[in-house]
């Protein structure tokens, strides 16, 4: 539980008001067709779903921005979507959000990354992807790191969301990182397996067990795996602090030159893990940003997780239900 009182608590609220987020990473939408069935078609043994509506989300690192925006912050994504419908749906949607697009990069030789679910009487049918995953050119690397150079000294936080679609490369990753240097920018990471080990000297690491698996080769099964793990991602990496996710098991933070803490997961009903991960790196870096301690940042992004947990849909979290909630378990 958080070692604060009510009255820091709600300093910590309001001090989450105004900070500026860089989020850099795959940019995604998320499109959705609701419907019934009512027969199967004469082409194929397959169902014929009815649309009644039809919609769009952000999705990916624009959800992580999203989330941002909802806890008070000033989001400022940075990325690549393709000259195409899907890339004017996501600006629209920036618009419209009051989400700032000087960030992104239109490259007409890759599509908007876009995930198209269609779901119908509750049941999700199928999922239809649209991505190229090969890394983007360097000429792109150039812009992204020009726009980022022009903002950096107003940010208080970066964060690098990486989904594996090619934004977010070796070359990229370390120019970034080292662009942060002497900068006082807290720099939070929610990788993939690809450049897993490119992300160092940043503030907060934070995969989850099955990222931290595959990068190492290894099974975590036991409490002694989880310790071991997180210490050796902590020195390879050269990180502040790792934050490695866990699920029902909470999540194991690991700082230099203290022992091992755990965030336990507080017991709920789990309609849909869909976006989690988003709202638990997009609450850590606000906290951070917002003068919170470690333990008390992975506290309240691990509540805001669950939160997100019992919502059906990749849903953000909003800061007053966030800090409500919170309130109500430290009495």
């Amino acid at each position: 539980m958080m070692n604060v009182s009510f009255k820091k608590l709600n300093s910590l609220k309001n001090n989450f008001s105004g900070k500026r987020v860089a989020v850099i990473g795959d940019l995604m939408l998320d499109c959705y067709f609701w419907g019934g069935v009512s027969r199967v078609s004469p082409e194929a043994p397959v169902p014929v779903v009815e649309v009644d509506e039809e919609f769009f989300r952000f999705g990916g690192a624009m959800n992580v921005a999203y989330n941002i925006l909802k806890l008070g912050g000033i989001p400022y994504p940075i990325g690549v979507i393709g000259n195409d419908n899907d890339g004017k749906i996501i600006r629209k949607l920036m618009k419209d959000s009051g989400i700032t697009d000087k960030g992104i990069v239109i490259d007409p030789k890759r599509p908007t990354t876009a995930k198209t679910r269609v779901i119908a009487d509750k049941q999700h049918i199928v999922r239809i992807d649209k991505e190229k995953t090969e890394a983007i050119s360097q000429s792109i690397e150039k812009k992204i790191l020009g726009l980022l150079k022009k903002e950096l000294k107003k940010l208080d936080a970066i964060i690098l969301q990486d989904y594996n679609k090619g934004v977010l490369t070796g070359n990229l990753i370390k120019q970034i990182i080292k662009l942060t240097e002497g900068a006082n920018i807290i720099v939070t990471v929610d990788p993939k397996f690809m450049n897993f080990f490119s992300y160092k000297n940043v503030t907060v690491f934070k995969p989850n067990r099955k990222e931290t698996e595959d990068a190492f080769g290894i099974r975590i099964k036991t409490e002694e795996d989880i310790t071991k793990a997180g210490f050796r991602l902590l020195e390879q990496l050269n990180c502040k602090n790792v934050l490695l996710t866990l699920g029902e098991k909470g999540i194991a933070l690991f700082e230099k030159g203290k022992p091992e803490r755990r965030v336990p997961t507080i017991a709920r009903k789990v309609s849909d893990v869909s976006g989690a991960g988003d709202t638990v790196i997009s609450t850590l870096t606000m906290a951070l940003s917002a003068g919170a301690e470690i333990f008390d940042a992975a506290y309240l992004a691990n509540y805001a997780g669950g939160l997100v947990c019992q919502e059906v849909g990749i849903v953000p979290i909003e800061l007053n239900t966030l800090f409500k909630a919170v309130s109500k378990e430290l009495k």
